[in-house]
């Protein structure tokens, strides 16, 4: 076989996809497969916005089928920049804004932009695929392990371990893939600590940034409140860059419209490394998103439909969980605060199944649960945490509420079969 870069002989491709593929081959050939493992949405179960639809259908029947600027088309910019305003109260002008097909390669943009081969990069386990940006890039990994009694989100004490010499923080809260968030007072700790650190090193050095993913921050439920580090401390604009769009908001995952909000020497050097990988939306989806984004009120509304549309679901799944453990099955869950995600744990390693075969991994609890209980969930291994930790991502991206019921009792027949 032909030698390749050492990058490349060593990268690990991606883990879910990789799943969701195999589940997806399984469908396809007849098998009824309780299906939570992509992070995207069903179009039949979860269209996306109406209004939007046809904004895009209008752009492309009037021909914006050319290259867009680099940076984005100035008014989906100005669009972007008036609704952060309005939505958070984040004010960033048009050359503080970068427009990507989706958050992908804005955060592949901002690694390049910020880290050198060496550099310390601190982010949490799990998360989503900061393992393999940090590998792209030759970066240190400074991984956080994170606990269930922080419902797996990093702690300023965590952070503060690894931070001297430090190029890059990545938080992503709302997170993916627990669905848990950063409280207030903990993201003000942090951004505390990275200005502390900022203020000690000199005018020469590099500074310490933070790539703060906020993907799903539109999707809160109950309670839970979304926190950025800039409204909580202005001075952090300098050194955060913020990852968003409308992916998961408007369960719009395959029109790839996306955008970060930053420093403008950052967003410029962005700006030429997605210009020379030809990394930007298309133009028909950006003017499209250009046009939906001022209609506040078409906006409220959708949102207000489809959260409590993934709210049910999550919490349906969450009491289901609870009831099993209440059963005395080797279960648990954590509430869901937001996103479209549930952390659930299914700690079977050591049982004995029906024909007397035993469950000596994780890896075979997961095989377990897709033969017998026909029920597909991503383990948290595939987001960098240790491969026998019995903890899950379950996505309601395609679940059917109908559905949830039957999925318990397949659930609970393949546990009663345990020993």
């Amino acid at each position: 076989m032909t030698k390749l870069s050492q990058m490349a002989e060593t990268l690990i491709g991606s883990e879910i996809v990789k799943l969701g593929n195999a589940i997806s081959d399984r469908i396809s050939k007849g098998e009824k497969i309780f299906n939570y493992t992509i992070g995207d949405f069903d179009p039949a179960i979860f269209p996306i916005p109406v209004e939007l639809e046809e904004l895009i259908v209008k752009s492309y029947r009037e021909h914006h089928t050319n290259y867009p600027a680099a940076e984005g088309v100035m008014d989906l910019r100005k669009a972007v920049s008036a609704y952060m305003k309005q939505r958070e109260g984040l004010q960033y002008e048009v050359n503080e804004i970068q427009i990507a097909a989706g958050g992908r390669p804005l955060i592949f943009a901002l690694f390049n932009v910020i880290v050198d081969r060496g550099d310390k990069v601190i982010y949490a386990d799990p998360s989503w695929n900061n393992n393999h940006y940090t590998h792209l890039t030759g970066g240190i990994h400074c991984v956080i392990d994170c606990t269930v009694e922080n419902h797996f989100m990093p702690t300023a004490d965590d952070i503060r371990k690894n931070i001297k010499g430090a190029a890059l923080i990545c938080l992503c809260t709302p997170q993916n893939p627990t669905g848990t968030t950063l409280n207030k007072e903990t993201l003000e700790e942090i951004c505390d600590l990275i200005l502390e650190e900022n203020a000690l090193r000199g005018e020469d050095e590099k500074k310490l940034y933070l790539l703060f993913d906020q993907m799903y921050w539109s999707l809160t439920f109950g309670s839970t409140e979304h926190y950025n580090p800039v409204s909580l401390r202005p001075r952090m604009k300098e050194y955060t860059v913020f990852v968003d769009g409308i992916s998961k908001a408007f369960s719009a995952t395959g029109v790839r419209v996306g955008w970060s909000l930053g420093p403008a020497d950052v967003i410029a050097k962005m700006k030429s490394i997605l210009s020379h990988l030809g990394g930007w939306a298309p133009m028909a989806e950006q003017k499209a998103v250009a046009q939906y984004l001022p209609q506040t009120l078409v906006i409220d509304k959708f949102l207000e439909q489809f959260k409590a549309e993934i709210e049910v679901r999550l919490i349906k799944l969450y009491e289901g969980f609870i009831q099993l453990k209440s059963n005395g099955f080797s279960v648990d869950a954590i509430s869901p605060q937001a996103a479209i995600y549930l952390t659930i744990k299914i700690d079977l390693v050591g049982k004995t199944t029906d024909d007397g075969r035993k469950l000596t991994t994780q890896s075979d609890v997961t095989s377990y649960l897709l033969t017998h209980a026909k029920l597909a969930v991503v383990p948290f291994s595939a987001f960098g945490r240790n491969a026998e930790i019995p903890w899950y991502r379950m996505s309601i991206g395609t679940c059917k509420k109908e559905e949830i019921s039957s999925m318990f009792e397949m659930l609970e027949m393949a546990l009663r079969k345990l020993k």
